[in-house]
């Protein structure tokens, strides 16, 4: 699966805050389990952070961990 890399705009802005990513410490971020679609930009690791816990895109991409399961360590 390969995708272009290719910079992103100078007037490009946070997905979750709308700041220009360039104004602070840029990441993009790629969904490739679908075609690696269009990146998404984030200004800094606080709002990738945020907009992931607002979106709840975390969940049922874990294993559940509980101190009652037999098979725990």
């Amino acid at each position: 699966m390969s995708t272009t890399v290719e910079p992103p705009n100078v007037d490009e802005t946070c997905a979750y805050c709308g700041s220009h990513i360039f104004d602070h410490d840029p990441i993009c971020v790629r969904d490739c389990t679908d075609d690696c679609g269009s990146p998404t930009y984030f200004c800094n690791y606080a709002c990738l952070s945020t907009y992931v816990d607002k979106h709840n895109l975390t969940a049922g991409d874990a294993c559940e961990w509980s101190p009652d399961d037999p098979h725990c360590c």
